[in-house]
């Protein structure tokens, strides 16, 4: 049985989310405030968070980027197209606004928990030609090892986790911080263009392109 979080200090909203939750056959827990939800998932792991943004103590938005290892679904009162863009930007894996529609939202969680069941947390990390295989900390490209420096395959480890979505240099930074301490703003370009140089030799075309102005992301087929 799958375990939602739902993260919201609205208690009516709260309880209609849990009911439905529960009905459709998800467990859930529940946090009333940021800080409250961060206590809760240092020790347990949810496979989907709901997460509202205006939380008393620390704020959704505070809170979103401390949550690098779960799919997040955004459910906030606030509509404006920047918000839901920043958020996405920042690591949402979706975003719906309040008042939302109980099938829609059930059908978002299920979508996030396919993803999950197809590797988002899964040993290997696998797009199109590029793996990473977690256990022997490697990077292959057309099953071809690549030997990567520890910045260049935490940001592509990063880039696999995040396949689809455009990857701020902030959000670089930011994510890939525990792992490599020392890379900072200024060195962050020359280690994606050596990334990207490293994929090319081996896979013969581009698998990362820069988004002008935004940063970086995967390249579809």
């Amino acid at each position: 049985m799958s375990l939602i979080a739902v993260i919201d200090d609205d208690v009516y909203i709260g309880d209609m989310l849990e009911r439905l939750l529960t009905k459709n056959g998800y467990q859930v827990i529940r946090a009333y405030s940021g800080t409250e939800a961060e206590m809760m998932l240092s020790g347990t792991k949810p496979d989907v968070i709901l997460l509202d943004l205006m939380l008393p103590g620390l704020s959704g938005e505070e809170l979103l980027r401390r949550l690098k290892e779960f799919p997040v679904i955004i459910i906030s009162a606030k509509t404006d197209v920047r918000d839901k863009v920043e958020m996405l930007m920042e690591g949402a894996a979706d975003y719906m606004t309040k008042p939302f529609d109980n099938q829609e939202l059930l059908a978002r969680i299920a979508v996030q928990l396919r993803n999950v069941r197809e590797g988002y947390h899964s040993r290997n990390l696998v797009f199109g030609d590029l793996k990473i295989v977690r256990e022997e900390h490697q990077a292959c490209v057309k099953d071809q090892k690549v030997r990567l420096t520890k910045t260049e395959y935490a940001i592509l480890k990063l880039f696999l986790q995040n396949p689809r979505q455009v990857l701020t240099k902030s959000v670089i930074l930011d994510r890939i911080q525990q792992e490599t301490p020392d890379c900072v703003e200024s060195s962050l370009k020359v280690h994606v263009s050596n990334l990207r140089k490293k994929l090319r030799e081996v896979g013969q075309k581009d698998y990362i392109e820069a988004v002008w102005g935004i940063g970086f992301k995967l390249r579809e087929e």
